[in-house]
């Protein structure tokens, strides 16, 4: 006899109407597929290769996130590179007598895990910005510089200067090689409980008009939110623009 090719089974026939069922499509037999035991693989060999493809995701994504924490990545945007690098270049964090930089991201971008990945996820908003050209020309990021400050501003207040300190920290300061200026205000500051950028606006981009205004605008509505509706609310101290020498 000769050998006939084994013909598939019928679909088996839908309880409901006698017919015919329709045989899975390719994407659910590959889902199932892909979800059913192996016959071939221990379970030793297959704990070793979902751990080594483990590593190199995980290598492969911390490459990723790192890439983006560049200064070469932070300015590869013309409007980035155009407008606040040229700034922050003529300010003290970026030359000074040490050669101690801040580059964008230690300014911008958590240290922790958890809060840098938060921030990576808000700036997806800025990649929607850039395809938009909301801020592709000096004319159209000046006239958006105070809502872009107000709402760093509003970051580094709520995070009580988280980035500020990973570098300036009152508990290490020495009052006695400050400028009698910087050592008064720094101890007023740490007996009324401020912060960085109560004081220390403007000091690696330009400030825009209506910075103090806008300042004590966002001070008084923190302020009340924190102390509850028709407590006193401060104003932001008057010290934009002070730069750390």
């Amino acid at each position: 006899m000769t050998d006939q090719p084994a013909q598939p089974a019928p679909a088996a026939p839908d309880a409901a109407s006698g017919t015919p069922a329709k045989a899975p499509g390719r994407l659910r037999r590959l889902w199932r597929w892909f979800w059913s035991p192996s016959g071939t693989l221990s379970l030793g060999a297959l704990l070793v290769v979902g751990f080594l493809g483990g590593i190199a995701f995980w290598g492969a994504f911390h490459t990723a996130i790192e890439a983006t924490n560049t200064e070469a990545f932070c300015i590869s945007c013309h409007e980035m590179e155009a407008n606040v690098f040229r700034e922050y270049r003529q300010t003290v964090h970026y030359t000074n007598r040490t050669g101690v930089r801040a580059v964008c991201t230690d300014c911008h971008v958590p240290k922790d895990w958890t809060h840098k990945m938060i921030r990576k996820v808000q700036a997806s908003n800025d990649l929607l910005q850039h395809i938009l050209g909301t801020i592709d020309t000096p004319e159209k990021f000046n006239a958006r510089r105070l809502h872009l400050a107000t709402n760093v501003w509003r970051a580094m207040k709520t995070t009580d200067s988280r980035e500020c300190r990973n570098c300036h920290d009152f508990i290490h300061m020495d009052w006695s090689v400050q400028e009698k200026r910087s050592a008064e205000n720094h101890q007023q500051a740490v007996k009324n409980a401020n912060t960085c950028i109560d004081c220390h606006r403007g000091i690696a981009h330009r400030l825009p008009p209506g910075a103090q205004e806008a300042a004590d605008k966002l001070w008084r509505e923190l302020s009340n939110g924190a102390n509850g509706k028709g407590a006193p609310a401060a104003a932001a101290p008057s010290g934009g623009s002070v730069a750390a020498r």
